[in-house]
């Protein structure tokens, strides 16, 4: 997923989902594609109801030289991304990536939470975040389509990153997806390495799902 940097910001991506989906991990391994190309980027522990999430986007960080803004655990993930965009802007960040809860047992308080982030950055620059992606786990299935729905209608998304698919067999989610929401596919994730996050490409992957045996 290329971008070009806004004049005096960094480009904003968002990432939400539910939790078990991945998340996290594919922000870390889009955080080592960009580093590996010396952009300069800011990571943001903006999941703050998990003290694990932020210790996970923190072994990240470390792993790929990213720099890291988190506040301690249950702190307010609005003020957490307000500190990170300014902290990214102030040192040239190229990219700010901001990391979210996904507690689906009070989707209400997150859709407005999420808001909330977004109406933050929204105040800091116009036209933020740029990219509002969801991360899917395809070996959800059908739900996966009432999930992508969910999350559009309550914030807008850009595009998904569908984690989880080593294999075509579980990848008519991405057409169903398509039909639904007409929502592009922008990544997918095909393994647990940490080079295992590739754009999507159509072409390759009707090629794959009607060549597989």
């Amino acid at each position: 997923m290329e971008f070009t940097k806004p004049e005096g910001r960094p480009y904003v991506i968002m990432a939400v989902g539910v939790n078990g989906t991945g998340k996290t991990t594919m922000i870390g391994k889009l955080a080592k594609r960009y580093r590996d190309w010396d952009r300069k980027v800011v990571l943001a522990a903006a999941d703050t109801f998990r003290a694990a999430a932020i210790e996970q986007l923190a072994i990240w960080a470390k792993r790929t030289g990213a720099e890291l803004v988190k506040h301690q655990p249950g702190a307010d993930p609005a003020s957490v991304v307000f500190d990170a965009f300014c902290a990214a802007q102030s040192r040239g960040a190229n990219l700010l990536i901001i990391d979210t809860a996904g507690r689906l047992h009070t989707k209400v308080n997150l859709m407005e939470q999420l808001k909330k982030i977004k109406r933050v950055l929204g105040k800091q620059a116009e036209g933020t975040p740029d990219e509002t992606i969801l991360v899917l786990d395809a070996t959800t299935g059908q739900n996966a389509i009432a999930q992508a729905d969910y999350f559009n209608q309550a914030i807008g998304l850009t595009g998904i990153a569908l984690t989880k698919l080593d294999g075509t067999a579980k990848g008519g989610i991405v057409v169903a997806i398509k039909d639904n929401l007409n929502i592009p596919i922008k990544m997918v994730g095909i393994g647990e390495g940490v080079d295992d996050l590739k754009e999507f490409d159509p072409s390759e992957f009707v090629n794959a799902l009607f060549n597989e045996e």
